[in-house]
């Protein structure tokens, strides 16, 4: 019981960091040791366990796709979405200062965390490393689409976004706001519960995760270090979108002239800015990174102590 209570505030974490832009869960997964697990679990789900399912064979079921693990994670996952969609639609529109500063904070000390679990550093993993950095700062500046309810268009939202959110440095939320569905989907939806948009948006998540991990899963075994580096690259590279001063560039036409929604203005990506005042509210957003640090570095020590315990 006090194993599957553990996975289910994982679950819970991981559940916060996809519902962030900037922040990726699978982050958490890899920082908390769950990652190789999770992805190993997913790509369980295949024709023999479908087979398994439709001949009332359910503890065989249970046990090639650690299903009671991925239950309780989810759990977790969904609570964490449904339960702060809310909140953090509040904190992002009446301190995004300080909500920034504590996740630049938390994925900057996981750029370390994630970093040293790599056994050995060579040419190629230095590569690795520096292409993944590049990659995710090139990603964090491409101008973001116009939002689209279209039934195809969502269901592609929903497969490249979760094969974000189990990459780690990748965040489906960051993707969601590029593909221009960030508010309709992660905001409007889940708090108006419009099944219309998001049961393709699940869709193409189900679909998208069996097939995805699959291919993570092959190319972590037999490529470990190099995909680690990568990903801490992209972790790395994140940082941009994470930075607390941000100022809003918006959404153009063709021709150069901003586009309107409802009389509005839309934002169509954040810059990252200097702090143009060392007020109270920078030394409050510099305390609260500091936080963020501390978050995770008390999170890889209590790993760490677990994973002594059962050794």
């Amino acid at each position: 019981m006090k194993e599957y209570v553990n996975y289910f505030f994982k679950g819970i974490a991981v559940g916060v960091a996809n519902i962030i832009p900037g922040v990726s869960g699978g982050t958490i997964a890899l920082i908390t040791g769950i990652f190789e697990r999770l992805i190993n679990a997913i790509k369980a789900f295949d024709l023999t366990a479908a087979k398994l399912i439709f001949t009332g064979k359910w503890k065989a079921f249970a046990e090639k796709t650690d299903f009671y693990f991925l239950f309780t994670l989810f759990i977790g996952i969904a609570l964490a979405i449904i339960a702060l969609a809310r909140v953090f639609d509040f904190l992002f529109r009446d301190y995004p200062v300080y909500i920034w500063s504590y996740f630049f904070g938390l994925v900057l000390a996981s750029v370390y965390f994630v970093a040293k679990t790599i056994d050995r550093w060579n040419f190629v993993v230095i590569l690795m490393f520096v292409l993944g950095t590049v990659f995710a700062i090139f990603v964090s500046l491409i101008n973001p689409a116009a939002e689209n309810s279209n039934f195809w268009y969502l269901f592609l939202c929903g497969i490249v976004a979760i094969c974000s959110m189990i990459l780690p440095g990748l965040s489906g939320s960051f993707v969601l706001i590029l593909m221009g569905n960030y508010e309709l989907v992660a905001i409007q939806a889940i708090n108006n519960r419009e099944f219309s948009i998001l049961l393709p948006v699940a869709l193409g998540a189900i679909i998208g995760l069996i097939a995805f991990s699959h291919l993570l899963s092959w190319v972590f075994k037999r490529f470990k270090n190099p995909t680690i580096a990568v990903l801490t690259g992209f972790i790395l590279g994140s940082l941009n979108v994470l930075w607390p001063w941000k100022t809003a560039e918006y959404l153009k036409n063709s021709a150069g002239e901003l586009i309107l929604k409802h009389g509005e203005k839309v934002v169509a990506r954040y810059a990252s800015v200097l702090p143009q005042h060392f007020d109270k509210v920078f030394w409050m957003a510099a305390l609260i990174m500091v936080l963020g640090i501390l978050s995770i570095t008390a999170i890889e020590l209590l790993a760490g102590n677990e994973e002594k315990q059962q050794a």
